[in-house]
């Protein structure tokens, strides 16, 4: 057994070695709760450089049905939608420049209803975390994600895109409890074992 390095902190409250916030998803059964979703979703539209011509095409096609939503973007992608299809776009910054970030934010906020993001995955990308941490973050708040053209064809046509929709979510009120909790303890000097 590895023995862990002297004079590591850890919260007061918590005697084990495990990180302090992971226990506190652990345990019970995290309760759900709804949010509406209401008749105008709120779409995220994303592309690596080279799907933006083939996000422009999809776009086109279903230009109409685009325009009943409010839609945001990055914004060289939103750009190219506004400039080409003529939609109305919020445009955040480009990917790289924290784009991906400010919709991440955004469905934290519960501001963002679905992210249709073309992913380019033969390509690396300088920003690849940030899109990790966008495709989180949909996941933690239950999302719909499209990451290629079938996939938001399904979701755009879906019956449920023009209609109010309870989207369940965690109750994460236990879990941010338990973090104020952790956090707001102090923390103590913890020696271990040699």
């Amino acid at each position: 057994m590895r023995k862990a390095p002297e004079n590591v902190c850890f919260p007061a409250s918590i005697p084990s070695r495990r990180a302090p916030i992971a226990g506190c998803l652990t345990g019970d059964k995290m309760m759900q709760k709804t949010i509406a979703m209401a008749r105008r979703k709120n779409i995220a539209l994303v592309a690596h450089d080279n799907k933006k011509e083939e996000l422009v095409e999809w776009a086109k096609f279903n230009c109409k049905l685009l325009a009943k939503h409010s839609l945001y973007s990055t914004r060289t992608t939103g750009q190219l939608l506004e400039n080409r299809l003529g939609l109305k776009v919020t445009l955040l910054e480009s990917g790289p420049l924290g784009g991906d970030q400010q919709i991440g934010s955004r469905i934290s906020e519960g501001q963002i209803d679905c992210v249709i993001f073309l992913s380019d995955p033969l390509e690396p990308q300088p920003h690849d975390s940030d899109v990790k941490a966008l495709l989180r973050i949909a996941v933690v708040w239950n999302i719909p994600v499209a990451c290629n053209r079938a996939s938001a064809d399904f979701i755009i046509s879906s019956p449920l895109m023009s209609t109010v929709y309870e989207r369940l979510i965690p109750d994460y009120s236990k879990y941010r409890v338990c973090l104020a909790s952790v956090f707001h303890s102090g923390f103590r000097e913890v020696t271990f074992e040699r």
